[in-house]
């Protein structure tokens, strides 16, 4: 731990997303630990998208142990076309399924961060509204494919071959990807993170 770190509470963060990494690494933040929890992620009857994430997120959030002074950091992210929550697909075909719904309509894409630190906890979400051209079965096929669809809510990254069909988002691009910077830099500041500190 260096001089500049001494002073920052520990920070567990409570996913296996590689882009989560990725994406705090953008903002100079590296977790002392991560411990993704495991938990039912299946949608509740008649729940909307943006009640899911929250509930998802928080659930995450109140299943990773930590220390008294710890902050963890959880978030969780879907897409929504309508009210119908896409999840991460169970397999190629579902992948499928999904491309061709979201295929030259609108739809949208939520993160839910959730952080605590003690009894304090912190809860943002975010949505972006995120439009899919027309995709040929050809498209499809070859995005299938590269496997890139695996583990992604919707069957798509937009940060990886899958940019290739998204012309047009309003919104947070790094809560599409999985994790609303802004926002997120925020909530660690407010926990007692902070991000801009020199030493």
């Amino acid at each position: 731990m260096t001089q500049e770190d001494a002073g920052r509470p520990r920070l567990i963060l409570g996913s296996a997303s590689p882009r989560r990494l990725d994406l705090l690494a953008q903002i100079g933040v590296t977790p002392d630990a991560v411990l993704p929890p495991e938990i039912d992620e299946t949608p509740l009857k008649a729940e909307t998208p943006r009640d899911y994430v929250r509930r998802i997120a928080a659930a995450k959030l109140a299943a990773v142990e930590a220390g008294p002074d710890d902050i963890v950091l959880c978030a969780d992210t879907t897409v929504a076309a309508g009210r119908r929550i896409l999840g991460k697909p169970a397999d190629e075909a579902e992948a499928e399924a999904f491309l061709r719904l979201l295929s030259g309509r609108r739809h949208r894409v939520i993160t839910a961060v959730a952080l605590r630190r003690g009894t304090s906890i912190w809860q943002r979400d975010v949505l972006t509204a995120v439009k899919m051209k027309l995709l040929s079965s050809a498209e499809i096929a070859g995005y299938l494919a590269t496997g890139d669809w695996r583990g992604k809510a919707g069957g798509y990254g937009i940060q990886g071959p899958a940019a290739a069909f998204i012309p047009w988002i309003g919104g947070s691009f790094t809560s599409v990807v999985g994790l609303p910077l802004a926002e997120t830099s925020a909530l660690l500041t407010a926990a007692g993170h902070d991000l801009w500190r020199t030493p």
